[in-house]
C-alpha cells in the first residue's frame, strides 16, 4: 500500500509519467421493443425486457497528473489483450517516456510474463524495460486511481443500454475525448501518513 501511495506524491515528470491501469466489463444489451420518446409532461419510456448482446472488456489507462486517459474496448481480457494494450501505451501514447510508472492490481494477467507469452523475446524485453510496475495489495484495489475513473465512466457514459460493441467503443471514445480536452484530474489526497493513522489496525504491533 505504501509503495503505491509513495508513487502518488511524486511530482510530474514527462520522462517518467505516472499511469494507473484497471479494467472492467460491460454487458451489452438491446431493446426488445421500440422505446416511446419523451413528450411534454411525459418522460421517455423503455420496456423492462431487454436482449443480451454479449460482454465487452474495457482497459482503462489514466495519467492523473496530466489529466489524460484512454480506454481500449476489447472482446476479451486475456494476457494477450493486456499485452497489446501495454504495447499501444508504450509506443503510441507515451513513446518519448524513459519509463512508465504503472500502477495496477495484481491480476494474474497483469504480469511481464504476459508480454513474453504474446511477443517475441526481443519485443517483450523492450516493452518490459519501459515499465516500472507498482501493484496494489490484495483487497486494496481502491488505491488505484483508474478505478475512480472507471466509476466516472460508468456513471457518465455506460449507465444505459448499448447493444453493439462498435457503438460502445464510439461512445467511450467521445467521452474520453471530452475528458481529455478538459484535462480532468483526480485530486488524490490520501497519503502514507494518513494510512498509518486511519489503517493502524492493519499494521503489525510490536
Amino acid at each position: 500500500m505504501e509503495d503505491v501511495l509513495d508513487v502518488y506524491v511524486r511530482p510530474y515528470d514527462a520522462r517518467f509519467p505516472q499511469v494507473c491501469m484497471d479494467e472492467t466489463s460491460k454487458q451489452r444489451v438491446g431493446e426488445t421493443r421500440v422505446p416511446i420518446a419523451a413528450a411534454p409532461g411525459r418522460p421517455n419510456r423503455v420496456d423492462y425486457e431487454y436482449e443480451r448482446c454479449g460482454v465487452s472488456n474495457l482497459f482503462m489507462f489514466v495519467e492523473p497528473l496530466r489529466g489524460w486517459r484512454h480506454v481500449w474496448v476489447t472482446d476479451r481480457r486475456t494476457k494477450q489483450d493486456w499485452a497489446h494494450a501495454i504495447q499501444a501505451l508504450v509506443d503510441t501514447h507515451d513513446p518519448a517516456a524513459e519509463r512508465i510508472v504503472l500502477v495496477l492490481d495484481n491480476l494474474n494477467t497483469h504480469t511481464l510474463g504476459a508480454l513474453y507469452e504474446t511477443f517475441p523475446p526481443e519485443e517483450a524485453r523492450r516493452l518490459s524495460r519501459k515499465l516500472e510496475l507498482h501493484y496494489t495489495p490484495k483487497h486494496g484495489s481502491w488505491l488505484n486511481i483508474a478505478e475512480i475513473e472507471l466509476s466516472v465512466l460508468s456513471r457518465q457514459c455506460l449507465d444505459r443500454r448499448i447493444p453493439e460493441q462498435a457503438e460502445l467503443a464510439q461512445e467511450v471514445t467521445t467521452w474520453t475525448h471530452e475528458r481529455n480536452l478538459n484535462h480532468n484530474r483526480v485530486d488524490w489526497r490520501f497519503t502514507t501518513t494518513d494510512a498509518r493513522i486511519k489503517l493502524k489496525r492493519l499494521y503489525p504491533s510490536f
